[in-house]
């Protein structure tokens, strides 16, 4: 199906007939944003249709996709990781799709899905982290966190982590989620790297509050990683 101004509008209709109120509700209180329109379309009904969408002509629907809504743009970044498509055109895509993340969940949807990531190169992430958008600085730590996190990585995340100077709160989290999610798989060299790093306060004392919360982590390992805090 190749997508006009029409057609478009009438799949917008059909979202809004298909609504869940109560989900909608629940939906906008976690995206704490105001400025963002939630149609109220749970994620694997977005995730089957973005499936459908990539299968015909995706590039229309994003021709036409006028970001107004929240289930919009998930749709789109959803889009990526369903298309069969080089690693050239996966990283032209995504490129023009970065600037329409405004919210974490429209984030963290996308990376999940975005499985080729596997069989790419971790020194290809960089160019993500150096932006002056914290949004994409996000988009470029939880690629880590989702594909990255082995052993023969640890040291390009470290310096990586050490790097990232953006006080916007979820670059912060997303940080402080990567080095938890790094203690939790490798400890003895998470715990090192935590000892003696560049990191500021609410980072630090974040990722130590992340892996305390995990119940992977014994109550010994807690206590000792707990005098690490700023």
């Amino acid at each position: 199906m190749t997508y006009t101004k029409e057609t478009y509008q009438k799949f917008i209709n059909d979202l809004y007939k298909n609504k869940d109120e109560k989900y909608q509700k629940f939906h906008s209180k976690l995206l704490k944003n105001e400025d963002i329109t939630v149609i109220g379309i749970r994620t694997p009904v977005l995730k089957k249709l973005a499936k459908e969408i990539s299968k015909n002509d995706y590039q229309s629907f994003i021709k036409q996709n006028t970001h107004q809504t929240y289930e919009e743009c998930v749709l789109h970044g959803l889009i990526l990781g369903y298309t069969q498509v080089d690693k050239e055109e996966l990283f032209n895509l995504i490129d023009n799709f970065i600037p329409y993340i405004d919210n974490w969940a429209t984030n963290d949807l996308t990376v999940s899905n975005l499985k080729s990531f596997k069989n790419i190169s971790i020194d290809n992430i960089h160019k993500y982290l150096n932006s002056n958008n914290p949004w994409e600085i996000r988009f470029g730590l939880t690629l880590l966190l989702t594909y990255y996190i082995k052993e023969e990585n640890l040291d390009k995340i470290f310096n990586i982590c050490n790097s990232i100077t953006s006080k916007h709160y979820y670059v912060q989290m997303a940080n402080s989620w990567l080095i938890s999610i790094c203690y939790i798989k490798y400890p003895k060299e998470t715990y090192k790297y935590l000892k003696k790093n560049k990191l500021d306060k609410f980072t630090q004392n974040k990722t130590i509050s992340k892996i305390c919360d995990s119940y992977r982590i014994t109550k010994k390992q807690k206590e000792e990683i707990k005098k690490l805090r700023i």
